[in-house]
This record gives C-alpha cells, structure tokens and sequence, in this order.
C-alpha cells in the first residue's frame, strides 16, 4: 500500500517542526502556503497532533509523530 499524496503532505508538514522544543510551532499561510500544506494542517489538526487548524503547536500526539516522522527520513535517507 502506498503513502496517498494526503498522507505525503502530513508527513512532509510534520518534518517542519522541531522535534527538540515544544515552544517551536509554526503557521500555515492559508493565502501564501500551497493548499495540500493548509489542507494537511487541518487534517493533522482534525486528528489531534497539532493546536490549531493553520499549524501552532505539537500536541503530545503530534511530538511523538514527528519523532517517528523523522527515524523513518533517518532509516530511508541511510545507505
């Protein structure tokens, strides 16, 4: 089964925060950003791993995915 292009833009929107601080969060331009980015947002939103609909911050769910978003870029980007 592969990654659906939704699933891609989630991942690809959680590996822009920072796994290190849970002060760091971002925003998600609903006028500047591409719409598959303000659209994941909500999603990850809708699904309780980060505060606000355009980004803010990782919720303990949303932490614990980064983290597991970043050992899979880990585990593929390795020879």
């Amino acid at each position: 089964m592969a990654f659906s292009p939704e699933y891609l833009a989630e991942l690809n929107l959680l590996a822009q925060f920072q796994s290190t601080s849970a002060q760091e969060g971002i925003k998600v331009h609903q006028h500047s950003a591409p719409e598959a980015s303000v659209k994941a947002a909500e999603r990850l939103h809708q699904k309780g791993l980060i505060t606000q609909k355009d980004g803010g911050y990782l919720t303990a769910l949303g932490s614990e995915a980064v983290e597991l978003t970043q050992k899979l870029q880990s585990i593929l980007a390795s020879r």
